[in-house]
């Protein structure tokens, strides 16, 4: 195993190149963990995420892999393990997603966004949980969005997608409990990204009138949720809404 330069724990981040995945790499870097940040093609989003992580306290380095398929999730746990050790925290991160009508989606199309969103999740949690369960502890959390909790019109695809990351969520919660393992979500609203930015002025401004606190997120905010819910060993199966308020 190797040696964990930090004295902290073994955190990997899947789509940590983007503006949520950065957020929680920085976060969980500035508590002195060493901090693993996977990305498909964004590699200079994940070096960037690695210098913040670094420059926050903690150890970081950048892996690749396509996240749903099973021969890349184990070469990117055993290219983890061999650098920094087991993981011992998992976020589950990466997300795709795709707007329009349902009846102008094809299945490649929705498979795509199911696979790297719910998929990837899967297989990534069942490669962390066996070195988790030997060692009676472990933490995953699992990055959904309002709109799992939610539909959101034109999202069919995302929102059964995240919907079924709380299904998950809640499952594996109770399935991993007497082995000391905690599984929880977090459901983001509108935060302040470059994936969100694609909705364009219009959308985003209706979409932070419509949050009780009148603004879009910060991706810091969902970092914070999920730091904290890191530490919270007495919660598990939960679903942390980090929306302003908008679902209430």
């Amino acid at each position: 195993m190797a040696d964990n330069r930090t004295g902290g724990k073994t955190v990997l981040v899947t789509g940590g190149s983007g503006g949520i995945g950065q957020a929680i790499a920085a976060a969980f870097g500035a508590e002195g963990h060493s901090v693993a940040v996977h990305y498909r093609s964004n590699r200079a989003g994940a070096l960037a995420a690695v210098e913040a992580v670094r420059k926050a306290g903690g150890a970081g380095e950048a892996f690749p892999a396509e996240i749903s398929r099973e021969e890349d999730v184990d070469r990117l746990f055993a290219a983890v393990e061999a650098a920094m050790g087991p993981v011992e925290v998992l976020v589950n991160n990466a997300g795709l997603a795709w707007q329009g009508l349902l009846t102008d989606m094809t299945l490649d199309q929705w498979r795509q966004v199911l696979d790297v969103n719910l998929t990837g999740a899967f297989l990534c949690c069942r490669r962390a949980l066996p070195s988790m369960i030997r060692e009676k502890s472990g933490c995953i959390l699992n990055v959904s969005s309002m709109w799992g909790q939610r539909g959101a019109s034109c999202e069919a695809a995302y929102s059964a997608a995240k919907a079924g990351l709380i299904g998950l969520t809640q499952a594996l919660a109770q399935e991993e409990g007497p082995s000391g393992v905690r599984v929880n979500c977090i459901a983001p609203g509108l935060i302040d990204t470059p994936m969100n930015a694609r909705l364009g002025p219009e959308a985003l401004a209706a979409l932070a009138e419509g949050t009780p606190l009148l603004r879009a997120g910060r991706p810091e905010e969902v970092a914070q949720a999920a730091v904290y819910l890191s530490h919270a060993e007495f919660v598990t199966g939960q679903v942390l809404a980090v929306n302003g308020g908008f679902i209430l």
